[in-house]
């Protein structure tokens, strides 16, 4: 159950930072990068503290992320 919440929260995490990149389109790639690396330590904070486990808490952030940068770029190339 634990790690269903972690997916979840951490979509939402994900979906904070494609509306941040939205909010700042005109930003050098450098500042979206940093910003990257900034949610996604915020990521790895929440769901190493709701598993308990380092391993556990890198599949998941990695998992979560994959399938949301899949679906964000599938339903993009679907409403362009």
């Amino acid at each position: 159950m634990r790690v269903y919440i972690v997916i979840i929260l951490q979509f939402i995490i994900w979906s904070g930072y494609t509306l941040i990149v939205w909010l700042s389109n005109h930003d050098q790639l450098i500042y979206k990068v940093i910003m990257f690396f900034v949610f996604f330590y915020l990521a790895l904070i929440l769901g190493n503290q709701t598993t308990k486990s380092v391993r556990k808490t890198l599949f998941i952030t990695t998992f979560s992320l994959v399938i949301y940068t899949s679906i964000h770029y599938t339903l993009a190339s679907l409403f362009h």
